[in-house]
């Protein structure tokens, strides 16, 4: 069995001791990922709509870290701290996610890190699936 710990060079990863991507063999775990823009802010203080959008295009490059995509991602978890925007959030989701369809969890939670952030997305792939068989059942 192989493990790779991949980092994103964030100064509280190693504060906090986690890893952004932990790869074992072809299973890829990517932490709780925010709405954080490239000038280190969260974008969008008020709107959850643009911040999962934000949250789920740094999944998408943290899963690059891993040589992985969204079409490997089997599984989402959405933290919410407002669960009246599921409908937002889950638009959001469907375009990055809609044609792949993993199994995903939203649920609320009483605050993230910051007061700022709406929304968290945690998700696990399995590498290969370009060669896997679709079928909807």
């Amino acid at each position: 069995m192989t493990r790779i710990n991949y980092s994103t060079g964030a100064p509280w990863e190693p504060i906090v001791g986690y890893s952004r991507v932990v790869q074992v063999d072809n299973a890829v775990y990517v932490a709780g990922t925010t709405g954080i823009g490239p000038d280190g802010q969260v974008v969008a203080p008020d709107d959850a709509y643009a911040q999962t959008i934000q949250a789920l295009r740094n999944l998408e490059r943290a899963l690059n870290l891993a040589n992985a995509n969204l079409k490997d991602v089997v599984r989402t978890r959405l933290y919410v701290t407002d669960i009246r925007q599921w409908e937002a959030i889950g638009r959001a989701h469907g375009e990055f996610f809609g044609q792949y369809r993993p199994v995903t969890t939203m649920v609320q939670v009483a605050a993230l890190i910051d007061p700022a952030m709406l929304i968290e997305v945690e998700a696990d792939a399995l590498l290969g699936q370009g060669s896997w068989r679709w079928v909807e059942g």
